[in-house]
């Protein structure tokens, strides 16, 4: 069986992108399940598919974060993967899909839980935002914050790979260099600046909608937004980004690993690893 994918919340498992690409699992809020069910539906995980690499954003409430540990450390398993991520919600269903598609590849469960830091690389993500006053993932001006409060003001932010702000119809957000598709998500404000501005100065292949996830709102500080991510969509190219870096085992826990650090127990790579693999640049299609 193929590793299970786990996340937590159902607005962060986007529709798959072909036939086999299997669903993630929902991991539920203290208030949505209690306890002893929660353990009970991660044993079933983890009895049917043997490992679980569960994602969630680095926005996730405490008390919800804290479940997770509390599940894994009432289970005494070292099978159960949680990784945190910097990004924002909608990025974070991106690479949970991802790492969905490669679960059924010929790579073990520590190879998919460590993909998923060398994978978020490529996941540009950001929005269109109508305010950017309650902004404090990323570094905002004074200047941009009193441009802020001018009506029909709208700005476009990259969160991830690297930070950018601008003024939407004011310069342009740094893009992929490689052919991607891009998936957006509508809030409450009114722009077409993602359709009609950014995709086309990214050369996006196809764009998708799906719902806002819920945590979006708070994650960019308003919840007049339209939230896009950038992602490269073919199984293959995936695979071969995840298999041209070299294979360790975790010095730590004995699991397999790509990278420099355990996707299960977070350990460091420590003995030197004299890698002569590394992940190959994509460059920009035709």
């Amino acid at each position: 069986m193929p590793t299970a994918i786990a996340v937590t919340s159902t607005d962060l498992v986007l529709p798959p992108t072909d036939h086999q690409t299997p669903t993630a699992a929902l991991l539920h809020a203290p208030d949505d399940q209690p306890l002893d069910a929660a353990v009970t539906d991660m044993g079933v995980l983890l009895e049917q598919h043997g490992y679980v690499v569960a994602l969630y954003p680095a926005s996730l409430p405490a008390a919800h974060e804290r479940r997770l540990h509390t599940i894994r450390a009432v289970l005494e398993s070292d099978r159960i993967a949680l990784l945190k991520l910097d990004l924002p919600p909608l990025g974070v269903a991106v690479l949970a899909r991802q790492l969905r598609q490669l679960s059924i590849c010929d790579f073990s469960a520590g190879i998919v839980a460590s993909a998923a830091r060398l994978l978020s690389h490529y996941v540009h993500a950001g929005a269109v935002l109508g305010s950017v006053a309650r902004l404090d993932r990323i570094p905002v001006s004074l200047k941009t914050h009193a441009k802020s409060w001018m009506p029909g003001t709208q700005f476009g932010v990259l969160a991830h790979p690297r930070p950018q702000l601008i003024r939407a119809g004011n310069g342009e957000l740094a893009g992929p260099e490689y052919a991607t598709q891009l998936v957006l998500a509508r809030g409450r404000l009114q722009s077409e600046w993602v359709t009609g501005t950014l995709a086309p100065a990214w050369h996006v292949q196809h764009i998708h909608e799906a719902p806002l996830p819920a945590d979006s709102a708070r994650w960019w500080g308003t919840a007049r937004l339209v939230e896009f991510a950038a992602f490269l969509p073919d199984v293959s190219v995936l695979y071969q980004l995840v298999s041209s870096v070299r294979r360790e085992v975790c010095t730590w826990c004995g699991i397999e690993l790509i990278g420099d650090r355990c996707g299960f127990c977070s350990g460091p790579l420590t003995a030197p690893s004299g890698r002569t693999g590394t992940p190959r640049a994509l460059t920009a299609g035709p």
